[in-house]
């Protein structure tokens, strides 16, 4: 009787370090896959998929502080292009000028104001003249906030008879803002100036 017992007893014990066995292996395997899901979901994360010219490329994401710079000269190039390339036709003029000045504040607004009252843009329109910009650099300083930047640019003026060269320089600073579909950088260039802006000898073979 007491043999049967203790052999009831002996059963239960197996019985009992198996189940506990058994949970603490589950409990492995779901911590396992838990941590296995989470990186997985981090590393899809860190994809990035851009559409460019009907083909789907795959870009790696990042922290904004390790693009920063990267961002500040592309932000600083887009908004000198719709700035200075021009046209001669109104629409496209204020177009452009339109999608510059949502990436900066009133200095590059006074600048517009004052290139109007001078008659720059009438003058664009009534010789027939397009204005192109080449970005050759920007020098971005962040050891301070809000970030310094100069802009070294080539423009041309180009009618039907010849071509001007300009050598351009600006400087300014940039703040960060909020992103939006007219300001995908976050960035905002305040007190833009122009340093210099000189003629180059005339090509004529350009």
């Amino acid at each position: 009787m007491f043999t049967q017992f203790k052999n009831i007893d002996t059963a239960f014990s197996h019985i009992k370090r198996f189940s506990l066995l058994m949970i603490i292996a589950c409990l492995l395997i779901s911590g396992f896959s838990i941590y296995k899901g989470f990186t997985m979901v981090d590393r899809a994360q860190q994809k990035v998929y851009i559409l460019a010219n009907g083909k789907v490329l795959e870009a790696a994401a990042g922290d904004r502080k390790d693009n920063i710079a990267v961002e500040i000269r592309d932000h600083v190039k887009v908004f000198h292009h719709y700035f200075f390339s021009l046209d001669p036709d109104e629409k496209v003029i204020q177009s452009n000028i339109n999608a510059a000045l949502n990436l900066a504040d009133e200095s590059a607004k006074r600048a517009y104001d004052n290139l109007k009252e001078k008659g720059y843009f009438n003058n664009l329109i009534s010789a027939n003249i397009s204005q192109e910009i080449l970005v050759d650099s920007t020098l971005v300083d962040l050891d301070a906030y809000p970030y310094v930047f100069t802009c070294y640019a080539t423009q041309r003026l180009i009618r039907s008879s010849s071509t001007i060269r300009r050598k351009l320089v600006t400087t300014g600073t940039l703040r960060n803002v909020s992103r939006s579909d007219n300001n995908p950088h976050g960035f905002l260039i305040q007190r833009w100036q122009t340093l210099d802006n000189h003629d180059e000898p005339l090509n004529p073979s350009r």
